[in-house]
């Protein structure tokens, strides 16, 4: 059985486009993903994923010149992750893109890393928290999928 989650209707298709580049990507890196991931702070990561030793990265995706300039949010994921990324489709402008955070250009197909940033490691009671969620969150959308009445109790 393939299980698809739907959009929620927030993302452009330019965003979902660039979501499902970089999943394929970061799967193949070994990570495992979740879109639409929402932190402590109450901030949704669009993604979030954790290597199999632990590394927590998170990729903004900017689908556009405007939903750049218009997110002042992103500064506050740094405190959520051993490395930040931005992820764009091809035809923007990557020098727009804060020179300290990694930068990944993404289509429907795939995505490829231009960027790579030093890793900012966190703090061990932070990885935990955040391991933790993320394990409750995967776990309840699989159930949610499986059986969705379920989400209702």
């Amino acid at each position: 059985m393939r299980l698809q989650l739907k959009p929620d209707g927030r993302q452009s298709e330019t965003a979902l486009m660039i979501q499902r580049g970089v999943a394929r990507l970061m799967r193949a890196s070994g990570f495992a993903v979740l879109p639409e991931f929402t932190l402590a702070s109450g901030r949704r990561a669009d993604i979030i994923g954790i290597g199999a030793a632990g590394e927590i990265w998170i990729i903004e995706i900017k689908s556009s010149p405007g939903d750049f300039r218009a997110d002042v949010k992103w500064p506050e994921y740094r405190d959520y992750c051993d490395r930040l990324f931005f992820a764009i489709p091809a035809s923007m402008d990557t020098a727009m893109m804060p020179p300290d955070t990694g930068l990944i250009v993404a289509d429907s197909w795939g995505a490829d890393i231009l960027r790579m940033t030093e890793a900012a490691i966190l703090h061990a009671a932070r990885r935990k928290a955040l391991t933790l969620a993320f394990a409750r969150a995967a776990a309840l959308r699989l159930h949610g999928l499986h059986d969705p009445p379920a989400d209702g109790f």
